[in-house]
């Protein structure tokens, strides 16, 4: 029953994105984004802000916050029905931008590049040398497509169309970052022996499990 409800929540999970994805693109293309414009581009914010809220020490601090935030938008909301597009744009450069400095930090002298973190999650220890120096590749590459991607959605929201722009960012966005992880496992395969048992899910899971043990 529980492995049900894991499956319908990651299926209720999908069918939100896809919808939000298709809003949004309605919106650019219809060329009229109005209030329903401005609620789709505040939504994203809405959710950063509840958790935060929700994770605050302070109670009333996290309900000050997001009263905060409210009538902010409020306030902004015709500001924001004018600039629904830059803000979405700003949005998906901020993720990248975000994924980007999460993996490309951890390549400085010190620290433990990210893949290999999550390769000695799944392996349960230390990583044989080749293993190790190839998870710090792939590493460099996360970077590399981080950077593409914020690259092309600029090139693509300044130079082109509204509608192309749109289309990229929400309809080839996830299925490039699924791609990025099918050429990096066919590659593996061909580059590494003796690849320990588990996937990206499994690094996910060992992840969190890590952080609530701390």
């Amino acid at each position: 029953m529980l492995r049900v409800l894991k499956v319908l929540r990651g299926v209720g999970i999908v069918m939100i994105i896809v919808a939000y994805a298709m809003l949004v693109h309605h919106v650019n293309t219809s060329g009229q984004s109005g209030m329903l414009g401005a609620l789709l581009a505040l939504a994203p914010l809405l959710l950063i802000t509840l958790t935060f809220a929700l994770k605050a020490t302070s109670k009333i601090f996290g309900m000050s916050f997001t009263l905060l935030f409210l009538v902010s938008s409020w306030l902004a909301l015709p500001l924001i029905e004018q600039h629904t597009a830059s803000i979405f744009w700003l949005q998906d450069i901020g993720l990248m931008l975000i994924l980007l400095v999460t993996f490309a930090r951890t390549l400085f002298s010190g620290r433990q590049a990210l893949c290999v973190h999550f390769a000695e999650l799944i392996n349960g220890g230390a990583l044989p040398i080749a293993h190790e120096r190839y998870a710090y590749k792939v590493t460099i590459a996360w970077v590399i497509f981080f950077a593409t991607m914020m690259l092309a959605s600029s090139l693509l929201f300044f130079l082109a169309p509204l509608a192309n722009w749109s289309f990229f960012v929400n309809f080839l966005t996830l299925p490039l970052v699924a791609l990025m992880f099918i050429v990096e496992f066919l590659v593996r395969r061909q580059v590494l022996t003796d690849l320990p048992e588990g996937n990206v899910l499994d690094a996910v899971r060992a992840y969190l499990n890590s952080k609530n043990a701390h």
